[in-house]
């Protein structure tokens, strides 16, 4: 019985990840499809090839915090089972109202309320103190930066926005400072890089390629290309002309959604990563099978105060395929909502909007914080909105999302206990 409850919650959990996919689809490509850069097949193909792509790119650090959402010391496998089922519940109702909502909070809000159903409100990890001053973790954090992401996103958005705004003009100082950047830029890369030497398994037996294929180091790689990529082109921006600025800012605009949906692949398919090792970890705790004694496909070790967290290959893939198919799918009434109810989108909005969403992503994800997308992105139109005038962005529209954001953590943990409740009566 327990072996075949673990089956279906890892299916259910990839069934999730792939909805997750056709519901996120929006944040990716909706700037692109507004602009009309790409067509609607192009673009999901586009972003699609991308998702699966942060398979080389990201860590598990997102994952370790969700796994460790609540203790699966004092859970069951019925547990995970709820919060997965209303989570799937959740992201299909928000999907077909056109709400872009968020597929992590939703996933999160399920697990925890599950749990708490089952064993009261201690067994939620609320709040830890990061190692060595790092950054803290636990479901209040989770929960802060349901305002901050998009704070965040809006804030970056709005300064690359002032930055390609004043270096559309004929004038040394904006020059002066996109060169200072792209130094500052190049140095803050390098000081982030792990040299051979610190890597634990080395991809290749080249110094080099082992370093330049270290995921950690692809990540920031990533970071300086898109930083050096605009930099480069508001060197020439005020030489160019309206035609030739439109036609740069498009094929700019592929850049950016490229590295936003890099971003999304990594940021919600590790969440799904998290489910799937907290139920395996559950599975053993309370079949009493032997750690050592399971099949090699479910060699899972949770994170523990060494720092170890081990997953077989096949669950990161097997994820990040689950996410890029659901992108295929598409999601079209939330990319109308993403790309034309918050504010007019043009090519310059977009590539502000986009690079902003997918550096906050990377940044998050550099301090294993599982953020929305949705929520990062849609702050992100927000503040290119503002760069135009407050009265730019519908503020109506934002406040339904905003309403949208508070209650899916509370809606999902309340529907996961109930299901757990009338599942408790037959399992």
């Amino acid at each position: 019985m327990e072996f075949t409850l673990l089956i279906v919650i890892i299916v259910l959990a990839l069934i999730f990840d792939y909805i997750n996919g056709f519901h996120d689809a929006a944040n990716a490509i909706a700037t692109v499809v507004a602009t009309k850069v790409l067509t609607p097949f192009q673009a999901v193909v586009w972003a699609a090839f991308f998702n699966f792509l942060a398979y080389w790119v990201f860590g598990f650090g997102v994952a370790d915090t969700v796994a460790k959402t609540a203790n699966t010391m004092d859970i069951n496998l019925v547990v995970i089972l709820a919060g997965v089922i209303a989570a799937i519940i959740w992201n299909l109702f928000t999907w077909w109202q056109g709400i872009p909502s968020s597929s992590s909070h939703t996933l999160i809000g399920g697990f925890a309320g599950a749990a708490i159903a089952h064993a009261g409100f201690g067994v939620v990890s609320w709040y830890k103190v990061g190692k060595d001053g790092g950054m803290p973790s636990g479901v209040l954090i989770i929960v802060a930066f349901i305002i901050l992401a998009p704070l965040l996103g809006a804030l970056i958005s709005y300064l690359i926005s002032i930055w390609l705004l004043n270096a559309s003009k004929k004038s040394i100082y904006p020059k002066i400072f996109t060169a200072s950047l792209m130094i500052l830029t190049i140095w803050f890369v390098e000081s982030q890089m792990i040299y051979f030497d610190e890597i634990t398994k080395p991809r290749f037996d080249s110094h080099f390629w082992s370093v330049a294929f270290e995921a950690h180091n692809i990540k920031w790689f990533l970071v300086a290309f898109i930083v050096l990529a605009i930099s480069s082109f508001c060197l020439i921006f005020s030489s160019l002309n309206l035609n030739q600025a439109t036609s740069w800012l498009k094929k700019m605009q592929l850049l950016s959604s490229a590295a936003f949906s890099l971003g999304h692949g990594g940021n919600d398919s590790q969440k799904v990563m998290g489910i799937i090792a907290a139920a395996v970890a559950v599975y053993i705790n309370t079949s009493g099978v032997a750690q050592a004694s399971l099949p090699a496909w479910l060699d899972v070790v949770l994170p523990n105060d060494e720092g170890t967290f081990r997953m077989p290959a096949w669950i990161p893939l097997a994820c990040y395929s689950a996410i890029a198919a659901g992108t295929l799918s598409g999601g079209w009434k939330i990319v109308k909502t993403m790309g034309s109810k918050i504010t007019k989108v043009t090519s310059f909005e977009g590539v502000a909007a986009e690079t902003a969403g997918a550096l906050t992503l990377y940044f998050t994800e550099h301090f294993k914080v599982p953020v929305s997308t949705t929520h990062t992105i849609t702050g992100s139109i927000i503040g290119v909105g503002l760069t135009k005038r407050v009265s730019a962005v519908r503020w109506g529209m934002t406040v339904s999302l905003l309403w949208a954001w508070v209650l899916t953590i509370p809606i999902s943990a309340i529907l996961a206990a109930i299901i757990y409740y009338i599942f408790s009566i037959f399992i």
